[in-house]
């Protein structure tokens, strides 16, 4: 190739690209005649439904797969036949950002030195340079695998920006790191473009994060549904978006009764109002503000990347009923007081170190609670405390009125957990794990085909109930991990993280189950990165390195940040303020 194919007018360009994959009987259509061009120096964002093709476009652009039909270039490079130029050019940082967890900081930085080619003159520098801009100088000699999940986001793109790739692609970067770490992502990214004039693909299922590219392109099903600047889907909506609050009616209540109006397309609760996406641009004239909902104040808003992209996805395929689920608490265990967990000066050592800190708190029946905090702050700690995983080194914990420390068993009975990975069988069937977990919880015969029936029934699984777990795509996957977790109709429900990397819908369907779960007497304790969905607790508590650093309601915390500046706080401002003004 000529060298003025590097000076090609598209950094990245696809044109009618087919993929598609088998899997046992079933064959999957990845993508589906995809064409696009990406421009020199753009930051673009790839969104879209779990299983929509984001990962295999970037897999494709990174050489990694082939394409069955169509061309892919970089820069002008074929990605099939010029495989080792195209090579050269990007930079790929999958989703679990690709590190050798065996290895230290410095030994998975030099591997990658060596993988990619960079010459020992230069490397050094290079490595100096990364480490500053990531903070990871201090860390070199730590094994990756004991770094948090921020240092090892931000290990795997020293990693990946090593080679200075022209262009970089990212799959879910920000995935389970916090908002700080998040942002110092982004300014990372934004400080490559402009210093090495980087152009930058990436996927990701925070819609606040893809504002932030210069194009959006939104995948469904393996079809490109839309493709534009951020500043185009806003104006899409302009006078469709609202914001709403009732005096007589909690928000999460309203919520629920907006969400049934065929106008609505999206209720969402937001700070101290629930948000709403109304199909008709006069939202006070519809039917259902009558007298029943007389007294409800609704405000026009502006309109944000994501009420374009349910509005969009909903038009695809439009909700039915959610079906209420019916947890059916247990009524045998009388809990006469109304305190279901209590931590009472709790601490917790792994040899030298203090993972968590005198901690006292309490949750109620029926509440939501979150536990929020940096990556590393000793929620997972205290999460795996409670539910009776781990012992504690000093304090007492009770939860549903039992002491963890003299009858954990006996707790855990009690307790359904879904945590991050989702603890799933991956390897067998849909069916199969809603076996073995109806029987490790005890369930026999008919009370357990009825719980298998109302899991399959409750949770849309019925189509996928012969299909392998670890081939679902991630939002079923979480269905599935929820399903398991309620099978013994626990009283208190733990959700460590239960929508990292799942995209909006199936963020908002999990929020829906939940929320019904709670007002059904179920209590619920969540760890959370998504600070929108922070906003969804009764109470909330921020940790940092083992401290309470501090409690209160969404709108107690927002509260304390508010000022001049920043009259209108949103949850991830509050938690930034909070946690560096601690740090400072």
């Amino acid at each position: 190739m000529s060298h003025s194919s590097a000076e090609a007018i598209f950094a990245l360009e696809l044109q009618a690209v087919n993929k598609q994959f088998s899997s046992g009987s079933r064959s999957v259509n990845a993508l589906r005649s995809v064409s696009l061009t990406i421009d020199k120096g753009a930051v673009v964002g790839l969104v879209g439904p779990d299983g929509a093709g984001k990962t295999t476009l970037l897999r494709l652009t990174a050489g990694l797969l082939l394409p069955d039909t169509g061309t892919i270039t970089v820069f002008g490079h074929n990605c099939t036949d010029q495989l080792a130029d195209v090579h050269r050019l990007i930079g790929y940082m999958p989703q679990r950002f690709g590190l050798y967890e065996d290895l230290s900081v410095a030994e998975n930085l030099k591997l990658y030195a060596d993988l990619h080619g960079v010459s020992h003159s230069v490397r050094e520098q290079r490595f100096q340079a990364l480490m500053s801009m990531t903070g990871l100088a201090a860390f070199t000699e730590r094994l990756a695998g004991q770094l948090s999940g921020g240092m090892k986001q931000k290990l795997g793109l020293a990693c990946t920006l090593l080679s200075q790739p022209a262009l970089l692609l990212l799959d879910e970067p920000s995935v389970g790191v916090d908002p700080v770490s998040r942002r110092e992502l982004w300014s990372i990214i934004e400080h490559q473009v402009k210093a090495n004039d980087m152009t930058v693909l990436l996927s990701t299922a925070y819609l606040d994060e893809a504002e932030r590219c210069s194009d959006v392109i939104l995948l469904d099903e393996g079809h490109i549904l839309a493709h534009n600047s951020p500043a185009a889907f806003k104006q899409s909506m302009q006078g469709q978006s609202y914001r709403l609050s009732s005096p007589s009616l909690s928000n999460r209540n309203l919520q629920n009764k907006l969400s049934g109006q065929s106008d609505v397309i999206d209720a969402v609760i937001q700070g101290d109002k629930v948000r709403v996406i109304s199909a008709n641009k006069d939202l006070a004239t519809l039917p259902l503000f009558n007298a029943e909902f007389e007294g409800i104040r609704i405000e026009a808003t502006a309109p944000r990347l994501e009420d374009a992209f349910i509005a969009l996805l909903r038009a695809q395929h439009p909700l039915t009923a959610t079906q209420a689920i019916s947890p059916n608490v247990k009524t045998t265990t009388v809990i006469n007081d109304a305190t279901v967990i209590k931590v009472e000066g709790v601490d917790r050592w792994f040899g030298n170190f203090q993972a968590v800190k005198k901690l006292n708190f309490s949750v109620n029946r029926g509440e939501i609670f979150g536990l929020l905090g940096a990556n590393g702050a000793g929620k997972t700690t205290t999460f795996r405390m409670l539910c009776g995983l781990l012992p504690v080194s000093n304090g007492q914990l009770s939860v549903a009125g039992v002491d963890l420390s003299k009858a954990a068993a006996k707790a855990r009975a009690r307790i359904g957990y879904m945590s991050q990975k989702f603890s799933l069988y991956e390897h067998l069937s849909v069916l199969q794990n809603l076996n073995f977990f109806s029987s490790a919880y005890g369930l026999r015969n008919a009370q357990r085909k009825n719980r298998i029936q109302w899991a399959l029934q409750q949770f849309e699984l019925e189509a996928e109930k012969n299909t392998n777990s670890g081939d679902l795509p991630l939002g079923y996957k979480q269905r599935l991990a929820m399903a398991c977790a309620l099978m013994h109709e626990p009283e208190i429900l733990f959700l460590d993280e239960p929508t990292s990397g799942v995209d909006p819908l199936a963020r908002r369907e999990f929020w829906n189950r939940t929320n019904q779960l709670a007002a059904s007497g179920v209590t619920v304790l969540v760890t959370t990165h998504f600070m929108e969905e922070a906003e969804y607790c009764d109470r909330l508590l921020i940790m940092r390195e083992g401290d309470i650093l501090t409690s209160g309601t969404p709108a107690e915390i927002k509260q304390q940040v508010r000022s001049v500046d920043l009259p209108e706080p949103t949850m991830e401002d509050a938690f930034i303020q909070l946690v560096e003004a601690k740090i400072s």
